[in-house]
């Protein structure tokens, strides 16, 4: 007499949860690595979109001096079409996106300057922010940038203080 299985067996089974058990722990610290790594390219592409939206604010805007505000930099001069930055980066002063606080404030030794087109304050320089909501989880590194355009980065996962200096290995300039 023959007999026939219609299911698995315990050993079977067992066996098949180990291997999907290995197989996730050789996976997943790849794939947060790879999240991380994300986050920081989004982190350093919103301080270059500031950079490249304070020049041309500066330029056009407010006859020399920067905004030391995200929201300033999300509306466009009377007359104008387009904001100097994008909305994502301007419904606050402290934005979170992509794992990063983004934040913007004038730098050090900053001086009032004219307003500019739409009666906003400007200042002399600005610096700009983008530290790991989690450090080790959202991002293990915090990136800054100011007036003269060069993005700075800290592997201790803080932003870089301003007067920006290379202090090795920790900090460092990214372009």
């Amino acid at each position: 007499m023959s007999r026939h299985s219609a299911g698995f067996t315990l050993i079977e089974l067992m066996l098949v949860v180990a291997i999907i058990g290995v197989t996730s722990a050789i996976a997943i610290p790849g794939l947060l690595r790879a999240r991380m790594s994300a986050h920081h390219a989004s982190a350093i592409s919103s301080l270059r979109a500031i950079a490249s939206a304070q020049a041309v604010y500066s330029a056009s805007a407010a006859g020399g001096g920067y905004a030391t505000l995200l929201p300033t930099l999300g509306r466009a001069c009377p007359g104008g079409i387009e904001p100097f930055l994008s909305p994502d980066l301007t419904w606050g002063n402290n934005v979170d996106k992509s794992g990063y606080f983004i934040t913007m404030t004038p730098g050090l030794g900053s001086v009032p300057m004219p307003p500019d087109c739409n009666g906003m304050p400007a200042f002399s320089n600005y610096y700009a922010s983008a530290a790991p909501m989690a450090i080790g989880e959202t991002g293990q590194k915090g990136f800054a940038t100011n007036q003269a355009g060069s993005i700075w980065q800290d592997l201790s996962g803080l932003a870089p203080a301003e007067p920006f200096v290379t202090v090795p290995p920790d900090v460092t300039t990214i372009r």
